[in-house]
């Protein structure tokens, strides 16, 4: 029986009374951009984000490749790597870091998870994005600990003056279903952005060419449905010149299995056993209160403080049935993560030149979890921590082609068993136009990351001794116009890491490992072509070394070498819009753990995407179809999970 909640009756209605006001009247849609909860906000020079790598997604491109999570928005990116292994859930990893190594933020609001810093990119739905910001490890101190990889930056879309609006119905194989709509409108002094999406899917159908074992006989995935709703709104009043104020509120909900391993074979060393987990119900909620104090004067002041949590039901059954929980292994929980917090920050301009700012922020991280394991055997934990971080940061132009950034930061751990810590980070980066055809940057900057919950207090692999994570990032760039308006952008990259936090294979719990290593090269090609098309070639390599002593490991594992991305675009004069995309991933590797440690290379895999949108009635309706996987490509992210095969899909979009 599907669980229909409040929530979904409340999207489903709103979905039909959008369907019928699109009807009765249709004009262009039309959003705003909600910069109110951003941490980082260009002033008069661009400052800080141009000593460094930056790369936006807008919602255009988002709509272009039909990418209905954060994941798929962001997955072509270069250094930025997306895999699903046995929990299910695809994690984005950034230049070899994983993904609790990277901030993720909604207007300002941490959505990673206060248990293992990670977070799900599969929930959180695009209809409510304007653009995403992906800030490579030479990031602004003014966004704390955590970033030894990066952060990702979600803003939001807001309303603008009028009412404007969209609705979008769209059909998968495997009987896949999405709704989505957008409504936003205001005046002059207050706006508002509303939206919704609901996605309910029997799960992912393998490729022909997947070979049937003991545990998977092909065609739909085993374990592999989910149900997803969000809903989404924010409102932005301004009650005088000087000032702005905005609230966020988001909910998502749902439920999703976890599919097993398809190998089950102990002459395998290198495959997990499968395990039979379902998450049967998750609520997660989130609200931000921003303000902004923007006087006709040096100072300005900004504030906000936010709330967020996730409650989830999880389970993990004996075997394949779903329906008998008596093994050791075998569990029920829930868990509630939450985290709340908050922060003021006061920036002063030095002229037209410089600029000064100032910020402090804390935040509380709680978890708790209460459940029993199939032998009766109590599973509890109960535990939070306290975080501070204060920065100061220096912008100037003392040239009109030159910027020059400089930051410290200095963050606090409050433990609950009184053993706290504290760490200071910096940046020191700049960036020159040597003409108009070329600019040049550099950036050096040490980052902090404290342990997480998960891995201080588990109760089987805790380690409540561990050290601070912390890395020193070197990058060096270039943006150079080449001829045929081509534009080309190359990075190169090293970060040094030390105390970086895995499981030890041989204690089974959480350990400091002494240094990792990592070094690349980021090159992207662009180029415009006709009036209405584009293409942009993506390369990422990434040289990953274990660099402890004692160690048999060289490459780290599942961080691919090379990856090769293609993007193509083309807009006809009839309306006629098409989207392609090609990606290669190679040289991945996987261990067993043994003396000696046996190593094993991931096969390579090319995947094709492909959608096409005619858009009718002047721009007020829109049908599109396409295929991700055209070719059906049989592949793994991680040794035993197979991905998903080719996945046709069609839907319309009404506008008003």
């Amino acid at each position: 029986m599907k669980k229909y909640g409040i929530s979904r009756f409340v999207l489903l209605v709103l979905l039909f009374g959008l369907g019928g006001v699109a009807h009765a009247e249709s004009r262009n849609e039309e959003q705003g951009v909600f910069t109110l909860g951003e941490v980082v906000v260009r002033g008069k020079q661009e400052g800080v984000e141009t000593i460094g790598t930056v790369l936006e997604t807008t919602a255009l491109e988002i709509e272009e490749k039909n990418a209905e999570t954060l994941e798929k928005a962001l997955e072509l990116l270069p250094g930025l790597d997306v895999r699903s292994g046995a929990q299910g859930i695809p994690r984005i990893n950034l230049r070899g870091f994983r993904s609790r190594h990277v901030v993720l933020l909604l207007n300002g609001i941490p959505f990673n998870s206060s248990y293992d810093g990670q977070f799900d990119p599969s929930i959180i739905s695009t209809e409510n994005i304007a653009k995403i910001k992906v800030t490579y490890g030479t990031h602004s101190v003014l966004y704390g600990q955590g970033g030894l990889g990066g952060v990702i930056n979600i803003i939001t879309k807001k309303g603008t003056q009028g009412l404007n609006g969209s609705l979008t119905g769209e059909v998968a194989g495997r009987g896949g279903m999405l709704g989505r709509f957008n409504l936003s409108g205001g005046g002059e002094a207050f706006n508002f952005f509303l939206s919704g999406s609901v996605d309910d899917s029997d799960g992912f159908r393998l490729s022909e060419d997947f070979e049937p074992t003991s545990e998977e006989s092909g065609g739909l995935r085993e374990n592999s449905d989910k149900e997803r709703e969000n809903l989404f709104a924010n409102v932005d009043f301004k009650p005088g010149d000087d000032w702005q104020i905005g609230l966020t509120l988001e909910h998502s909900g749902g439920e999703f299995g976890s599919p097993p391993s398809v190998i089950n074979d102990r002459n395998d060393s290198f495959a997990k056993r499968p395990k039979y987990t379902r998450v049967e119900d998750y609520s997660g909620f989130s609200t931000q209160l921003a303000a902004l104090y923007d006087p006709d004067s040096p100072f300005g002041l900004r504030a906000w403080v936010f709330y967020n949590e996730l409650e989830q039901d999880e389970a993990q059954y004996d075997d394949s049935n779903y329906d008998t929980i008596t093994a050791r292994n075998s569990f029920r929980e829930e868990n509630k993560a939450r985290s709340q917090g908050g922060t003021l920050q006061a920036r002063y301009d030095l002229g037209d030149k410089s600029r000064l700012t100032a910020a402090f922020s804390v935040q509380t991280d709680e978890y708790a979890v209460d459940g029993e394991t199939g032998r009766g055997n109590p599973i509890h934990l109960n535990e939070d921590l306290d975080i501070y971080n204060l920065a100061l940061e220096y912008d100037v132009s003392p040239f009109p082609n030159l910027e020059f950034v400089a930051g410290y930061s200095h963050h606090w751990l409050g433990k609950g068993d009184g053993e706290d810590d504290h760490r200071g980070s910096f940046l020191l980066g700049s960036s020159y136009v040597i003409s108009e055809r070329t600019q040049v940057r550099g950036s050096l900057a040490r980052k902090i990351r404290f342990p997480s919950i998960q891995q201080l207090y588990d109760t089987d692999a805790g380690n409540s001794n561990l050290d601070t994570e912390k890395s020193i990032n070197y990058e060096l760039g270039m943006t150079h116009q080449l001829p045929w308006n081509l534009t080309a952008d190359l990075v190169g990259f090293s970060l040094d890491v030390e105390e970086y936090i895995e499981k030890d294979d041989d204690t089974d719990r959480y350990e400091n490992h002494d240094e990792y290593r990592f070094r690349g090269i980021e090159l992207t090609l662009e180029k415009p072509f006709l009036e209405t098309g584009s293409l942009l070639l993506g390369y990422t390599y990434l040289d990953s070394k274990d660099k402890s002593p004692g160690t048999q490991k060289d490459e780290l594992e599942y961080r691919p070498k090379h990856k090769v991305t293609l993007q193509g675009r083309y807009v006809w004069r009839f309306g006629l819009s098409a989207y392609a995309s090609f990606s290669h991933i190679a040289g991945q590797y996987h261990y067993f753990s043994d003396d000696p440690v046996l190593k094993r290379e991931l096969n390579d895999y090319i995947l094709v995407d492909l959608k096409l949108e005619e858009t009718l009635m002047q721009g007020r309706l829109s049908a599109y179809m396409g295929a991700d996987n055209l070719f059906d490509k049989n592949y793994e992210e991680s040794y035993g999970f197979p991905q998903a095969g080719r996945m046709i899909y069609g839907g319309l979009k009404v506008m008003f």
